[in-house]
């Protein structure tokens, strides 16, 4: 079953992938890329990697509401990211 964002009933989980990519994310990106130039790159590059991980452990995802999770959720993480670069800088 994936994430279902169009349903109450799949909210929590559409939260949790959201709080975890993006604040997670974001804090990682701050520690180890530095660069606020370097996190769109980052971000992408962690999205793919995660597409390739799904696609091998359960197929490719069909759905809408996981390609709108991921996407809002690393389009947030690269602004997030590069926020706290910029400030790190």
């Amino acid at each position: 079953q994936y994430l279902q964002v169009f349903h109450k009933e799949g909210w929590p989980d559409v939260l949790a992938v959201f709080m975890s990519y993006t604040v997670v994310g974001s804090f990682l990106m701050a520690i180890i890329v530095e660069k606020s130039k370097k996190c769109l790159d980052f971000s992408c590059t962690l999205l793919v990697v995660h597409l390739l991980i799904v696609c091998g452990y359960d197929g490719f995802p069909n759905t809408w509401d996981w390609w709108i999770v991921h996407v809002v959720s690393m389009i947030s993480m690269v602004l997030m990211g590069e926020y706290l670069c910029a400030k790190r800088e």
